[in-house]
């Protein structure tokens, strides 16, 4: 999986924080708030995302609604497999990535961790907002 380019980064970005299936001619209106863009481009960068399976679409008249196929947090999960699969060692991989983490995120984490570990073993999940790190 590649990362997205710039402008589908940013298409991307809107499209996860509006949540909402949106018409190309929104889109390109928003676009504009901070650069000139052609509604041809964003239509077909629109529709580049939809044919690689980020997007999907429902007719609305004579136009397309678009709406994101998956989550960001799916998404930024994807990349960060895609990243360990390049390693031939991913113990040491998932070892230093720790390492670089904040004791946040260390934290974060471990719950996803454990929540894991729960489902795995058929338990119901502790969430982090019922107190679930150990």
């Amino acid at each position: 999986m590649r990362q997205f380019g710039e402008l589908e980064a940013v298409i991307m970005d809107r499209l996860w924080e509006w949540g909402r299936p949106v018409l190309v001619r929104e889109m390109v209106e928003d676009l504009r708030r901070d650069r000139t863009l052609a509604y041809t481009t964003v239509m077909t960068v629109m529709e580049n995302l939809h044919r690689k399976g980020w997007l999907r679409r429902e007719r609305d008249g004579r136009a397309w609604r678009y709406e994101p196929t998956s989550s960001r947090s799916a998404y930024t999960a994807a990349l960060m497999n895609d990243a360990l699969g390049t390693s031939t060692d991913r113990r040491t991989a998932l070892a230093h990535f720790v390492l670089q983490m904040s004791p946040h995120d260390v934290k974060l984490l471990q719950q996803a961790l454990d929540q894991a570990l729960d489902q795995a073993r058929g338990q119901a999940p502790n969430s982090p907002e019922e107190g679930g790190s150990r």
